[in-house]
């Protein structure tokens, strides 16, 4: 596990040993307790945040939650937190199959609270979260708690195939090819593929490639060498994912 601070009041600790497979775990803490607004974007994966200690997350409205779930395509979703300190999980959305107790495609369009998906163990877990001294033990508490409400159901091989050949190919791959991977027919593999991801598989590949293109963005690539890079059409192309899946142009991203 690695810690350090973030110049703009914040700590970041990050777990440098993998949970479980596919997830990846991440702490975050707000030195001031000045409270943020956050926006939630498109990715392709499943993001859950466990609050502990006093802080909250404001989702809609005036209720203040201990935590949330967000899947691949949340919408464009503005968070309002205060006094952050939360233990932040990424899994692939096979793995959210798995360990949430809910299927992704429950999450579609959609940001819930913990306790919507978790109940009272939510609250159990804050509680162990909250008396740990160090970002080792959070993890470590963390893990143990995944591995306990850890279920036996799974996706289909077929279903998993299809999702670890999209990211592969970084998005850049269709329907018939998937189909010609799982030996299904593209309406089985469209069918089954969305009841348990949660998104359709060209949502998915457009998810993954928007992805790339917002990282690469963010890194100070120019809007015409990413649409190049990530297989757009054109730079209108770019535009109208990195609107729809963020909701902001490709240029204020460059600059932000």
């Amino acid at each position: 596990m690695s810690e350090r601070e973030l110049d703009d009041g914040w700590d970041l600790a990050r777990s440098t040993a993998a949970a479980m497979a596919d997830v990846s775990m991440d702490g975050f803490r707000d030195r001031e307790s000045a409270g943020c607004e956050m926006r939630i974007f498109a990715r392709p994966e499943v993001t859950v945040v466990i609050q502990f200690g006093h802080s909250r997350l404001a989702l809609e409205g005036p209720d203040l939650h201990d935590g949330l779930v967000a899947g691949l395509v949340p919408g464009i979703r503005h968070v309002r937190a205060e006094r952050i300190e939360c233990v932040e999980l990424r899994m692939s959305p096979i793995a959210a199959y798995r360990l949430l107790g809910v299927g992704p495609a429950d999450l579609d369009g959609m940001v819930v609270g913990l306790e919507d998906i978790w109940g009272s163990a939510a609250a159990l877990l804050r509680e162990q979260l909250s008396e740990t001294a160090t970002w080792a033990q959070r993890f470590a508490v963390t893990t143990r708690f995944l591995a306990a409400t850890e279920t036996t159901r799974t996706v289909d091989p077929e279903v998993a195939a299809c999702w670890e050949r999209i990211v592969a190919d970084k998005g850049a791959v269709r329907v018939r090819e998937l189909a010609e991977l799982t030996g299904w027919s593209r309406q089985r593999v469209w069918s089954r593929f969305t009841a348990q991801v949660g998104v359709t598989p060209k949502r998915a590949a457009m998810v993954v490639r928007f992805r790339r293109a917002f990282d690469l963005l963010l890194a100070g690539r120019s809007a015409a060498e990413v649409a190049v890079a990530c297989g757009y059409s054109d730079q209108s192309h770019l535009h109208r994912d990195i609107s729809a899946f963020s909701g902001i142009t490709p240029g204020a991203l460059a600059t932000s």
